[in-house]
């Protein structure tokens, strides 16, 4: 495999939507500066974190690799833990192995495409297998920081060699992570939810897809080989058993994969719904302010109302509310009860600074969005242990957000109630200045 030119290949990934540069050396006050994360020429070691600083920074890029026959959740657990990675600030991706054999192939014809015997298939399987990994390599190359190759991996023969670019040609960590499941009643319910609407089978028959996925499990099993700690000793890699009924962990090591085990472990493999939404209108809403602890308006009452009518009317067994218990909030700083042009004109710097880095920047004696991620943290933990929730976090005012996650993305459902309220959305700016 050869992987692309350095100078090159970052060129590629940056012209990735969504990836930006951004030059710590422009033309920005050194109070400001201060407030940006550190890269791995600036991070120092203290007891205590400064304003910017990352608490989750990574020393060596990672690739997780997914293991298991198919419809065992690799693909969602995939995007669930890229999701969470990048949540707590660690720059992940996902490259799923189906998406490079969809591109390579014109369209899935049956099942026949997985049978073992099938030469010309598996060269195909293997020159996309050897595609994604480039890219995978490629990307970490270029300041990604974990890489997620979503794919069976299902032989020794097929580990070994992702070992061997990975960790003996890269230097890189590499983790495994098999799904094993032989559960009927989990695998049909997969099948029939995720499988047969995956991109495969959009012009196919619905008993017609089901049957020929079934198969293409069969030509999998053929060649079968789970991750087992005798015969590959020296890789790092955790197993789920049945949706978490139970997990071995061999050989983790370090920080990232010390997190990746302790969210995998309370992971829903199953999709179920989460419903958020914020609370309602506030009296320091009506006025443009920042954070505080008033009462409702009289719209905002209104919502709490029509919200709680419309969730029991939804008749949903099990559910579970999580809220704060004060009025706005728990946490306080000196630009509380401001309003952005008030901080702006008081404190210029760290206005800049918030719109430089607004994930790390710490508001003097307040709390970044890290903080929270970090406080919340062990709430995100025990919703993925349950069923449908309801936590009131910062989302649209007098709007419920249903989610549900599936394999290929997540469902999104925005519902509006009829109340009119002020917009407290403030989007970043393309350039800051002063009053």
């Amino acid at each position: 495999m050869e992987v692309f030119n350095s100078v090159n290949v970052c060129d590629y990934y940056n012209r990735v939507p969504g990836m930006k540069l951004w030059n710590i050396d422009s033309d920005i006050s050194p109070e400001t500066k201060r407030h940006i994360p550190p890269t791995s020429e600036t991070i120092q070691t203290k007891p205590f974190p400064i304003r910017g600083e990352r608490a989750n920074y990574v020393n060596s890029p990672h690739v997780i690799c997914m293991v298991g026959l198919p419809a065992r959740g690799k693909t969602y657990i995939s995007k669930k833990l890229s999701r969470y990675l990048n949540w707590i600030g660690i720059n992940t991706k996902v490259f799923n192995l189906g998406e490079y054999r969809r591109h390579a192939t014109t369209a899935y014809k049956s099942h026949e495409f997985f049978r073992p015997d099938n030469r010309e298939a598996m060269a195909i399987r293997t020159t996309c297998a050897m595609d994604a990994l480039n890219d995978v390599c490629g990307w970490l190359e270029c300041g990604g920081e974990v890489a997620v190759f979503d794919a069976t991996n299902s032989t020794i023969e097929r580990r070994k060699l992702i070992y061997d670019i990975v960790v003996k040609k890269m230097g890189y960590k590499l983790f495994f992570v098999e799904s094993v499941c032989d559960d009927p009643q989990i695998i049909e319910q997969n099948i029939k939810e995720v499988k047969v609407n995956s991109p495969d089978y959009q012009n196919m028959d619905r008993e017609r897809a089901l049957s020929d996925f079934l198969l293409r499990i069969d030509h999998y099993k053929e060649k079968y080989e789970p991750l087992d700690e005798k015969t590959e000793s020296s890789l790092s890699f955790m197993k789920i058993y049945n949706t978490g009924e139970k997990v071995v962990v061999h050989k983790h090591e370090g920080h990232i994969q010390s997190r990746i085990v302790y969210y995998l472990m309370n992971i829903h493999i199953i999709p179920r719904t989460i419903y958020i939404t914020r609370n309602g209108e506030s009296l320091t809403d009506l006025d443009g302010r920042i954070g505080g602890d008033s009462d409702l308006s009289e719209r905002g009452k209104q919502y709490t109302e029509a919200l709680a009518k419309y969730i029991k009317e939804q008749n949903i067994n099990g559910l579970r509310v999580w809220t704060s218990w004060m009025k706005r909030t728990i946490q306080t700083g000196i630009c509380e009860d401001m309003t952005y042009a008030e901080i702006q004109c008081k404190y210029p710097d760290d206005f800049t600074a918030r719109d430089k880095a607004k994930f790390t920047y710490r508001y003097p004696r307040g709390e970044s969005y890290e903080d929270l991620v970090a406080r919340l943290e062990p709430v995100i933990m025990e919703l993925e242990r349950q069923g449908n929730e309801l936590p009131y976090i910062n989302v649209p005012l007098h709007t419920l957000i249903k989610l549900t996650p599936v394999a290929y993305g997540c469902k999104v459902e925005y519902i509006k109630f009829p109340i009119e309220a002020v917009d407290t959305h403030r989007p970043k700016p393309a350039v800051s200045s002063s009053c």
